[in-house]
């Protein structure tokens, strides 16, 4: 038996992963009722966001006859994993391996003789294995996570086992490969178990098709990182040193005070106050202790979250004791381009302006309305504004697609004419689990976009990669009208070729659709956003900023002046007591019990500045497994729509505040 302490403080592959985000967050972790975690803490809804559960049951099926560890506490899943281990030949999945304070559940543990075979498994993408590096040698960032994972638990068990080989390889999405059968998604049903635990309930897996995971060896890429050396708290040590770093300062329940750094803007532990429902915010108590700053200080706009700003320079300011907007000389931001691509400001304009506006105490927003106006000369009216909804799952739903490959399952539509009559005019959306629906997703969006010529208004990029990649699908397709939407498809979006600094444009619509969101970046800039760009910051800003919005919105008028397909005399803009409105975005209803879209979105999407669309895509996920009972796939249905429609309301809302005041 394996000598390991009797201490539950084991520092597992997920909070050695965690370690590798920040090392303070071992601090953090486990304490729900003294600090605040935002990140997704809902097993179940992961699962349907993400996949990694289906992927990793698809996995077993790889390895037929192997055994899965069940066991309950740390002590009996290692206990039951070493009496396997003394079998010549065994394929077990999740076994406990201990060394002392360090553990793993290792994925899958095939052993052969003297040999053992590691293999994790991942539901991130792959094409090849030269991926992994970059032209200079070193580890891609995309894939740092990803093989020191795999470098402690091999370390892990060749410490447990040093009497045997051990190998490690990662088992990933191939996107070369297609699914062979129908409905390989649906196969591994996720459902909430006991505890509120995650069930994978596999059905009809006689025949999963052609493999669409693929093994890849990763020990010189290991034992790299093995010889690399790491950094804490401004000591170089090699990995096994960072190794039992870690696992004391968790052993002891010692918080790691290394250095605050420009990914605190994303930490799952920040809160808006030091202190939110009797919960301590971990993000407000490092800047506390590692930049010595006072907690009252911390309401101040901060360089962190200055947009774009990008490595170097941001970690220079950091560097400097530059923690705030007001300590920065918008002159060490950079300087302009001299020959801009584009009228408005620029990106150091844009970031100038953020910190400049930092100083004053009570600011004004910046509208470069001449600017604006002349950007849209010579827009067609009615004009149409659009959202969609998509997602993208590893294992396929359908029969031919790659792992994530695109599905367009929902849009809105409203319009605006010359007069200023706003109509919320289509949507679609596709309510049939198991059926493909991202051709008769063009050829209904086609039908609403067609009556006229009128612009076309997107917000961010989405919307013209959605249909440039249903475009190469109905390339592939025999669709009898495939040739007819194709044609349509390059009537309103752009694609291009990139060559270096150069790009060639394969085409280019005369009815190219608009995107809002640049015209926010060149044009329009709101400290209230505190340089978020997401609708969902520009929305309630705009909100402040407006009469008109204001006038019109404030009554119940929406659903009968202004025409909905799902809103009934609804008030948009209702008074939130300090003065304000109530986001809008704060009046949908939940999505799932206890979540509201607004909130899974930034969970699903911790990341993403635009943070949209996470809810809907989890919930289209859930759709698809036609075992939920009709009231409550009807149920989200009505909530998906309503959240699609107010994603474009919002974008006419901006341009009724830019075109009215």
């Amino acid at each position: 038996m394996i000598n390991r302490p009797k201490s539950n403080r084991y520092l597992t592959k997920s909070r050695f992963k965690l370690a590798l985000e920040c090392p303070t967050k071992l601090y953090y972790t486990r304490k729900p009722a003294e600090y605040k975690d935002n990140s997704l803490d809902d097993r179940f809804l992961r699962a349907l966001a993400w996949g990694g559960y289906q992927v990793g049951e698809l996995a077993k099926y790889y390895y037929p006859g192997g055994i899965e560890i069940t066991a309950g506490s740390y002590e009996e899943s290692l206990t039951a994993s070493e009496k396997y281990l003394r079998s010549e030949e065994v394929t077990l999945f999740e076994p406990a391996i201990c060394y002392r304070n360090l553990l793993v559940r290792v994925d899958v543990l095939v052993k052969k003789g003297n040999e053992l075979q590691l293999i994790e498994v991942k539901a991130k993408s792959f094409k090849s294995a030269d991926e992994f590096t970059t032209r200079r040698g070193t580890i891609d960032s995309k894939w740092k996570a990803y093989l020191y994972d795999v470098a402690f638990q091999k370390y892990v068990l060749q410490k447990a086992y040093p009497e045997y080989k051990v190998s490690s390889h990662l088992l990933l999405v191939d996107k070369t490969k297609s699914a062979t059968v129908e409905g390989l998604n649906q196969r591994f049903f996720i459902a909430r178990g006991a505890g509120n635990e995650v069930e994978i309930i596999p059905r009809n897996t006689t025949d999963l098709g052609y493999p669409i995971l693929t093994p890849v060896n990763v020990d010189e890429l290991v034992e790299k990182i093995w010889n690399e050396d790491q950094e804490l708290l401004g000591h170089t040590m090699n990995f096994e040193e960072y190794i039992w770093e870690l696992a004391e300062y968790y052993e002891k329940d010692e918080p790691v005070w290394e250095r605050v750094r420009k990914e605190c803007r994303s930490c799952q532990y920040r809160l808006a106050l030091p202190i939110e429902n009797d919960l301590k915010s971990g993000f407000h108590q490092c800047w506390e202790k590692m930049a010595n700053l006072k907690l009252v200080d911390l309401h101040r706009p901060m360089t962190i979250d200055i947009w774009d700003n990008r490595p170097p320079r941001s970690d220079n300011f950091l560097g400097q004791g530059w923690y705030f907007q007001d300590q920065v000389d918008p002159a060490d931001l950079g300087t302009a381009s001299d020959t801009p691509s584009k009228t408005g400001l620029q990106r150091v304009e844009r970031q100038a302006l953020q910190v400049n506006m930092a100083r004053e105490t009570d600011p004004e927003y910046y509208l470069d309305h001449e600017g604006l106006m002349d950007a849209v000369e010579g827009v067609q009216y009615p004009l149409h504004f659009i959202d969609f909804e998509t997602t993208m799952v590893p294992l396929p739903f359908f029969r031919g697609q790659r792992p994530y490959e695109q599905i367009a399952f929902q849009f809105s539509h409203h319009t605006l004419d010359e007069s200023g009559k706003v109509v919320h005019q289509t949507q679609w959306i596709n309510d049939e689990p198991g059926k493909f629906p991202n051709f008769r997703f063009v050829r209904e969006l086609k039908k609403a976009l067609s009556n006229n010529q009128g612009t076309i208004f997107r917000y961010a990029a989405h919307e013209n990669t959605v249909l440039c990649q249903l475009y190469d699908q109905l390339a592939a397709s025999e669709e009898p009208d495939r040739e007819e939407l194709m044609h349509w498809i390059q009537t309103i979006t752009y694609r291009y070729e990139r060559e270096g600094s150069s790009k060639t444009y394969l085409w280019k619509g005369e009815r190219n659709m608009v995107d809002l969101l640049d015209l926010v970046k060149r044009f329009y800039y709101d400290p209230v956003t505190n340089g978020s760009n997401s609708l969902k910051a520009v929305l309630p800003a705009s909100i402040l900023r407006s009469r008109y919005i204001q006038e019109v919105y404030s009554k119940p008028v929406y659903g009968e002046v202004i025409r909905s397909l799902n809103f009934r005399e609804h008030t948009w803009l209702q008074p939130d007591g300090e003065g304000g409105y109530i986001s809008p975005y704060q009046q949908l209803p939940e999505i799932y019990e206890g979540w509201t879209r607004d909130e899974l979105d930034r969970r699903v999407h911790p990341d993403d500045d635009l943070d949209d669309g996470g809810a809907a895509m989890t919930a289209y996920n859930m759709m698809q497994f036609t075992e939920m009972e009709d009231k409550e796939r009807q149920r989200i249905i009505s909530a998906l729509l309503k959240y699609c429609e107010l994603d474009t309301l919002a974008m006419v809302m901006l341009w009724e505040f830019w075109m009215r005041g």
